[in-house]
């Protein structure tokens, strides 16, 4: 019982990093989209 608890704990652990990662990946990738679209907006 001991190690499905400890096993769920560290599945858990990586999921909250994988998801933060892909957020971070996200938010990257929408800063690159807002700079390109007021370039363009600009005339540049």
């Amino acid at each position: 019982m001991t190690r499905a608890m400890i096993l769920l704990a560290l599945l858990a652990l990586t999921a909250c990093e994988t998801i933060q990662g892909a957020g971070r990946d996200l938010e990257t990738a929408g800063e690159a989209i807002t700079q390109e679209s007021q370039e363009v907006q600009a005339g540049n």
